[in-house]
């Protein structure tokens, strides 16, 4: 793997500026020449002065899913500018940044980028190792790497990213590396229980010209003892200064002004940290007890207030304004605390998984990387909302987040078990005792008591080995160790008797690594000098960021670490003991070179398979990201009841699959080391739709017919048709045709259509008979009194014919009025007009009706039920 040792200039800047001012605008134009060159997308609202402007109260926010950049108004709480960084989809990044100068560090790559803001021009880029243990740190033109694995902290020209004098070195396994609001970089030491800064040495005026023996180099300037050596420690920088939290004795120590003040607290769980507090008051955050402990400037526990909720996913409480802020990412939740540990504000996000909150120009920024949202809180603590992925800076809706993983089952509490594998080797006046981790059982472990020799000492929970000095050559002893937590002491396990001696045998001379795709790493040396004995075992010791914790023996010149002992993804260095046959361990050897442990990615979590109900022989799918396990997931393999294919993105959508099928879905994850385990579902594609009548019914004019639509899991549309009318749409549980002729039998047809295709059903249904009533109304008096009483020769009302005139000689009969009649159809014929006898009724239409056969009445002299409307009759 590369180190920042092996950095190579990517790229140079414009000759450097001492003190450029803020805000610089360059044209919309410019921006995309200069993205253009180093490979970038910006999309900006625009207008060239929000497009660009640098603007003080603003900062850059990673979006994972979308791998973009967006850089968010503190004053307006909007995205201003978006820039996107190709290759990174759903990498996790490291975003470091100043007022001027932007650096990412992609953690799944190990690739340092540096832009500059003013410009939005990508100056330089550089490798480091990926995954965790290397981090970035910024402030005003000093820029620094910190490989916490190998212990070196070497600053870079943030121009060129090359490197600038020589580095400041320590011990494997430090921890921290960020700036206080001085200046000065801290460094925490677990190994020797101290802390130390780190000023940067002056830029070059060329960036060409920063290199290692070239001029000044960084300094450390001041160190602390805070802590016995072995203890884990976590640092936060202050606005001057330093807060250190050691773990293992519960206390915090915070360095202002050169003065160390330690406080002791209660706690039954390890405590956080965040990377920088605000403030004169710093939060110590007990995720295992959801509780927050303030310290005060000059020392001592001032408050303390318990976080709602429950389970440990806490991020450390962050001060700004005199306020607290606390992160529940099980949740997605912050609450919000004030100094006298009052709950005023809870804020509900939208999303669970990592929150970021970091505290820039007078602004509370809170960014969630896994989605879509992020806030921005102010001085006042006025909270708004911002979108990352609005649609008036880029097009497109924010993709879907993916189902969160089930949530783990509590284990059950107890106190610690015995550690593993407790082993003592001798040295001169001195004994090194190490161990492997003792089982949880339910909660951390708090720290390990070693005892023996008439000595006690607590050691850090991720070091699990210390050197006991002070011991008698030719003496012999023996020592135990036990585990705490917030039960309490669990048993303790005794070590091997050992005898220190001045004859002891040499380190190996130089250690390799080596990671493998199995998730074993392969730690290699030469045989070592034993000074006249015989080399009988090495004990490996693993470093990786403030932890340094024994892996393993071997009696050979090699160990294979197991897979799954390491933690993937995380960076790790190895150093190795020579002990001989007497039990007598040599000094340690040189640190190897940093290895990344990983292994094929873990099954994709969540997968859900659905019907497309819009597209035949086609399933959607989505699914949880799968862990990378060390190394980025590449794509994931995707079969679909046998047709297989690659995706980038945690969604795919899958077609050809044939209509009303049951599919098999399979998902896996690949990476560097091949396919991990499938994740599995089923679906069905779209069938074509079931029609089931359940009815019908019909007025004299209309049909209704009721159904059922099996969709077959699609999208349907229904129709009733018959021949001779036109098709009508509607509802699929029931649809009513109108206009139909009154006494008919019609046969329907049901359709029901969907994707994949259509089904149908048919049904008989007869319209009602159409009745009307023979109508004539006698006058008030005279001849028009008796006018309608009986046929007579002449006119008369209610004459029924054979034809549509009035013929004496093809007259059928007469209809005493109020006569009911079936009718059939209209037909035109000769004008009737009813006059004053049935409201002044005039047509040319004849009805023909039930009457001695089949025969004609005007329509003049019959009312139709339901209206009298002739409209509704068929045409004879």
């Amino acid at each position: 793997m590369a180190t920042i040792d092996d950095a190579v200039h990517a790229g140079s800047g414009a000759s450097r500026r001492r003190r450029r001012p803020r805000g610089g605008l360059v044209t919309i134009a410019t921006v995309v020449a200069l993205l253009a060159a180093m490979g970038l997308t910006v999309h900006g609202l625009g207008a060239a002065d929000n497009a660009v402007t640098n603007y003080d109260a603003s900062s850059w926010l990673w979006s994972a899913s979308r791998s973009e950049l967006a850089r968010v108004n503190g004053v307006t709480a909007r995205v201003d500018t978006r820039t996107e960084v190709p290759g990174t989809r759903r990498h996790p990044m490291e975003v470091t940044q100043t007022d001027r100068m932007l650096i990412l560090r992609d953690l799944s790559t190990g690739q340092v980028s540096s832009l500059d803001l003013a410009t939005l021009q990508m100056t330089a880029t550089t490798r480091t190792t990926p995954g965790i243990g290397v981090n970035v740190a910024l402030h005003e033109d000093a820029a620094f790497v910190i490989d916490a694995v190998q212990g070196v902290v070497r600053q870079l020209d943030p121009r060129s990213l090359m490197p600038v004098g020589e580095p400041v070195r320590y011990l494997p396994g430090i921890t921290g590396g960020s700036f206080d609001g001085a200046g000065r970089l801290w460094i925490g030491v677990p190994s020797e229980g101290t802390v130390s800064a780190v000023t940067a040495a002056d830029l070059p005026d060329s960036p060409a010209s920063a290199s290692p023996g070239a001029g000044l180099s960084p300094e450390r300037v001041e160190t602390y003892h805070v802590a016995d050596p072995a203890h884990e420690l976590v640092i936060s920088t202050l606005d001057d200064g330093v807060a250190v939290l050691d773990r293992t004795a519960g206390a915090l120590v915070t360095v202002r002004g050169g003065t160390v003040r330690p406080t002791k607290l209660t706690m039954t769980s390890p405590g956080a940290l965040p990377a920088r507090t605000s403030g004169p008051r710093v939060p110590v955050t007990v995720p295992g007890e959801r509780r927050v402990h303030v310290i005060a400037e000059g020392g001592g526990e001032v408050g303390a207030f318990t976080v709602p909720g429950s389970g440990d996913q806490l991020s450390p409480a962050v001060a700004w304004a005199d306020r607290f802020y606390c992160a529940d990412e099980a949740t997605g939740t912050i609450y919000t605390f004030d100094t006298q540990g009052r709950l005023v504000d809870t804020i509900r996000g939208k999303a669970t998984g990592p929150l970021e909150l970091e505290v820039r120009e007078n602004h509370l920024f809170i960014n969630a990387p896994d989605s879509a949202t992020a806030r921005v809180v102010d001085d006042k603590h006025q909270v708004r909302e911002v979108d990352k992925y609005a649609n008036d800076v880029l097009g497109g809706d924010p993709p879907p987040a993916p189902p969160p993983p089930p949530p783990p089952k509590k284990p059950k509490v107890g106190k610690p078990g015995a550690p593993r594998s407790v082993t003592a080797a001798a040295g001169n006046a001195q004994a090194r005792v190490s161990w492997r981790p003792a089982p949880a059982n339910g909660a951390a472990i708090i720290r390990y008591v070693v005892e023996g020799a008439g000595q006690r000492h607590e050691v850090g929970a991720n070091q699990r080995a210390v050197e006991i000095k002070g011991l008698t050559n030719g003496e012999t002893y023996r020592f135990s160790v036990h585990a705490v937590n917030a039960k309490g002491a669990g048993p303790s396990r005794s070590s091997n008797r050992v005898t220190p001696t001045a004859a002891v045998p040499d380190p190996p001379v130089r250690v390799t690594a080596q990671e493998r795709p199995d998730g074993t790493v392969l730690v290699k040396w030469p045989a070592a000098n034993g000074q006249g004995n015989k080399i009988a075992r090495y004990a490996v010791t693993a470093s990786s960021a403030g932890a340094n914790a024994p892996v393993g023996e071997a009696t050979k010149t090699e160990l294979v670490v197991p897979a799954g002992e390491l933690e993937y993804g995380t960076q790790y260095a190895f150093t190795v003991v020579s002990v001989n046959d007497r039990g007598v361990a040599s000094a340690t050897s040189p640190v190897s070179n940093t290895v990344v442990p990983y292994a094929a990615p873990g099954r994709p979590a969540g997968l859900r398979a659905s019907t497309v109900p819009d597209r035949p022989g086609t399933v959607s799918l989505r699914w949880a990201p799968a862990e990378p396990n060390g190394r980025p997931v590449t794509k994931y393999l995707l079969d679909v009841g046998g047709r297989t294919s690659e995706v980038t993105d945690t969604e795919a959508t899958v077609d050809g699959l044939g209509n009303g099928r049951n599919v098999t879905v399979r998902v896996k994850a690949v990476n560097e080391a091949g396919a991990g385990p499938e994740a599995t579902a089923t679906a069905r594609t779209v069938a074509e739709p079931r029609v089931t009548v359940t009815g019908s019914s019909a007025t004299t004019t209309s049909a209704t017919v009721s159904f059922t639509v099996d969709a077959g899991g699609g999208k349907a549309t229904c129709t009733l048709s018959t021949p001779g009318e036109p098709t009508k749409s509607g509802n699929c549980t029931g649809i009513t045709m109108s206009g139909l002729a009154p006494g008919t039998k019609y046969t329907f047809t049901v359709t029901a259509s969907n994707a994949a295709g259509r089904g149908t059903a048919t049904r008989a249904q007869t319209t009602n008979d159409l009745h009307g009533i023979a109508t004539c109304n006698n006058g008030d008096s005279g001849e028009e009194a008796t006018y309608c009483d009986k046929d007579v020769d002449g006119r008369n009302g209610n004459e029924i014919f054979a034809v549509t005139r009035q013929d004496n000689d093809r007259q059928v009969g007469w209809a005493k009025p109020g006569t009911r009649l079936k009718a059939y159809c209209k037909k035109r014929g000769e004008e009737v007009y009813a006059y004053i006898y049935n409201r002044d009724k005039r047509s040319t239409w004849w009805v023909q009706v039930a009457y001695e056969g089949k025969n004609y009445i005007p329509w003049a002299w019959l009312n139709l039920e339901g209206g009298d409307n002739i409209n509704v009759l068929p045409t004879c």
